[in-house]
């Protein structure tokens, strides 16, 4: 499909595409006008070439003719360009100095990436009761911006036939009518969301909800509130159990990954010199680094 397509847009493009290979090679010799005449090259730059079948392979499906011709033409326009620049401007500068800043960025990336890596492995190395200790210790630390909630929330059609059954569940603190309310939001419910056992940003949920609670702030949200309103066609249920208002301490679960990022960072200084000092010594066993000057 894409092969059809890419064939489609060259025979209505051929006639812009073929010109700028022209003026890129200028046809001087017999090499380069066979170049220019071969269907399948788009455009050239110096030795580089831009065949269909290398842009069929980028080319999105199910384009219109008049989208492939756009991204045919986008797509030679930033080929050309970028070849110009590597292949063409090149001539008037260093290469060596742009070889060696390739080169060092690239040690730099290695050894980023490879810290990067290092340092991950040794956050899964971190218990979850050393985290939980650190928090206990550092808990003032903790506090919330914003508030966070438990609840439960539902987005149901307003002419659902077992609206009023979950309007009653919903509400209900009892294990047997969670487990109910299960079942029936597999009827109709467009979104559900229990979270009365975990505390979410109520950011997250004020923002699923077509109202206003912004002009009652002393009402939004409190501790065993509802919420039962319609838009769109839609009705909204919302039923906060626990609140904890901006300024509270953060829960445990909420503030973990920051705690995590915390007791690495701690020591990060002393795990890169350990890690220059593992790389040198396994270097110098496998045979890697040769040194014939004295270190110390």
């Amino acid at each position: 499909m894409i092969s059809d397509i890419c064939t489609r847009i060259l025979k209505s493009a051929a006639p812009i595409l073929c010109a700028g290979a022209f003026l890129l090679s200028g046809c001087r010799d017999h090499k380069r006008a066979a170049v220019v005449s071969d269907p399948d090259v788009l455009a050239a730059v110096g030795s580089r070439i831009l065949t269909a079948a290398q842009l069929a392979k980028d080319m999105p499906a199910g384009l219109s003719s008049e989208d492939s011709s756009r991204f045919v033409r986008a797509y030679v326009k930033e080929w050309v360009e970028s070849h110009l620049i590597s292949d063409i401007a090149s001539r008037d500068i260093d290469m060596a100095d742009i070889d060696r800043i390739a080169e060092d960025y690239r040690r730099r990336l290695i050894m980023m990436e490879y810290r990067r890596q290092m340092f991950r492995t040794r956050a899964d190395e971190i218990s979850d009761d050393s985290l939980r200790s650190y928090y206990e210790s550092h808990k003032q630390e903790f506090v919330l911006e914003r508030p966070m909630v438990r609840g439960t929330y539902l987005k149901v059609p307003d002419d659902v036939a077992n609206l009023r059954v979950m309007r009653r569940l919903y509400l209900s603190d009892k294990p047997a009518d969670a487990d109910q309310l299960e079942k029936e939001v597999l009827i109709g419910a467009i979104h559900y969301d229990y979270f009365r056992d975990r505390w979410v940003d109520w950011e997250q949920i004020e923002t699923r909800i077509p109202y206003d609670f912004g002009q009652k702030p002393n009402l939004w949200p409190v501790p065993k509130k509802h919420l039962d309103t319609s838009a769109g066609g839609f009705t909204y249920l919302l039923y906060i159990t626990d609140v904890l208002p901006a300024g509270a301490s953060m829960p445990y679960e909420a503030a973990r990954e920051d705690i995590l990022v915390r007791m690495l960072n701690a020591d990060r200084r002393t795990f890169d010199a350990q890690l220059l000092q593992d790389l040198w010594q396994a270097s110098r066993q496998n045979g890697d680094l040769i040194l014939n000057i004295e270190m110390e």
